[in-house]
């Protein structure tokens, strides 16, 4: 029996297939068929979906024109790596996120100086939660 998926990770839509195999040993192994990308960009390039590295920190244009850095994925917040008034480069850690086990880096869209920290380690987040508003 086969069953199709959506799925939707950094606004792209992914179109998953998944077939179920032989009894094995009084269980069920289920096999991940070759997924078909609905993006027309992945299309062309005739690629499948895969395991991919975390996506990078979504930044949302705020009033006074500094960024909202929010949060990519559900999770748990492990670090913290600044506080308000920081000066941050492009690229550097923000916040550290544990999202289904593993530890995800949610770092600056831009340089600039942290105006605002939104959450504390140990705070349960959900995606598009504000975590550091960056001037």
């Amino acid at each position: 029996m086969k069953k199709t998926y959506i799925i939707h990770v950094n606004g792209e839509r992914y179109e998953v297939t998944v077939e179920e195999k032989k009894e094995v040993g009084g269980g069920v192994e289920v096999v991940a068929a070759p997924a078909a990308a609905s993006s027309a960009a992945q299309a062309a390039a005739g690629s499948t979906v895969a395991a991919s590295p975390a996506p990078a920190p979504s930044a949302a244009p705020a009033g006074g024109g500094g960024d909202i850095v929010t949060v990519p994925l559900p999770g748990k917040v492990v670090a913290v790596k600044v506080k308000a008034g920081s000066t941050v480069k492009k690229g550097q850690v923000l916040v550290v996120l544990e999202a289904m086990k593993m530890e995800n880096e949610i770092v600056a869209p831009r340089d600039g100086t942290v105006k605002e920290v939104y959450v504390s380690e140990g705070a349960s987040v959900n995606v598009g939660q504000p975590l550091v508003s960056i001037n």
